[in-house]
């Protein structure tokens, strides 16, 4: 089988008209080795079994504090309220996230090229990688909303073209994440199973899904299976610190009913040998600010 070939075969179909399946994954879930960058065998065997890992303190305080800072500057410009990569809560019109944010802040897109940060995107996927998506997430305290469990290689796959789940995302914590502000929760281990999801994908599905998701999301049914089999995993902690999670990880986050705040920044690397091919599951593709078509390598 050719490159191209490889690239186009569709190995994990979805969005199927009977009844979904749990199909293995047939791909890794660590690409690099050691020798590849600043996770050592430990940390890489570590985020091999449970698909993600947690770094502690990756930003100082005085970085937090300035993205933070960032993050409020990006949410009260009136004018960016009205472009369509800005996402806003469906009852309140409250700002939800913010979609290639990396392009609309360059102080989000220098922090895209840290070493600290591209370095393990790439020692993860053993490859060069370039920034599929990325956005900022705002949950406020009392009516922050969470987001169902789900996969992102499931929509990722089924629309924008991505041929693999060789793909990783860094969420940065902006603000404490406590057990109770709507943190998120991952199955460990789950990314070894892809759950097929059941429902043709509308068209623009986009625009609904970014604010509540109701196609590609798995049956309750399968998500007590994976539970069942894997358990469940909170990322808590300070701000300034990171999880690294596999593209096919089980993952969502409940309501924050609480008064304090979760914010986050949120970037998505993939592989520049996974470039995007046409959609598997979708008459066309989203738009390039939530999955990039741009494949070029990030770069120091």
């Amino acid at each position: 089988m050719t490159l191209a070939e490889s690239r186009t075969t569709d190995r994990y179909p979805t969005r199927v008209a009977g009844e979904a399946a749990l199909l293995e994954r047939t791909d890794p879930t660590v690409w690099g080795g050691e020798q590849d960058g600043p996770m050592d065998a430990a940390a890489l065997a570590s985020h091999d079994a449970k698909g993600y890992s947690i770094i502690e303190g990756l930003l100082s305080p005085a970085e937090v504090q300035g993205y933070w800072q960032e993050l409020v500057r990006l949410s009260s410009d009136e004018e960016l309220k009205a472009d369509e990569r800005v996402v806003t809560e469906k009852e309140s019109g409250d700002v939800r996230s913010i979609f290639e944010v990396h392009k609309i802040s360059e102080l989000i897109g220098e922090l895209a090229r840290d070493p600290r940060i591209l370095d393990r995107a790439q020692q993860i996927l053993g490859s060069d990688v370039y920034i599929h998506q990325s956005r900022v997430n705002y949950m406020p305290g009392f009516k922050g909303n969470g987001f169902y469990w789900h996969s992102d290689f499931e929509t990722w796959h089924a629309e924008d073209g991505m041929p693999r789940p060789r793909a990783v995302s860094c969420s940065i914590a902006l603000t404490d994440n406590y057990p109770f502000n709507g943190g998120l929760m991952v199955m460990p281990g789950s990314q070894r199973t892809f759950v097929q999801c059941v429902g043709e994908t509308p068209e623009n599905h986009y625009k609904a899904s970014l604010k509540e998701q109701e196609i590609g999301v798995p049956s309750e049914n399968d998500i007590t299976k994976l539970a069942a089999e894997h358990g469940i995993d909170q990322f808590t902690g300070p701000a300034g610190s990171a999880l690294f999670f596999d593209s096919n990880i089980m993952h969502g986050s409940g309501n924050n009913i609480t008064p304090y705040p979760r914010s986050n920044i949120f970037l998505v690397f993939n592989s520049v040998e996974n470039t995007l091919v046409e959609p598997f599951a979708a008459k066309s593709p989203r738009p390039t600010f939530i999955g990039a078509r741009d494949f070029t390598p990030l770069t120091r």
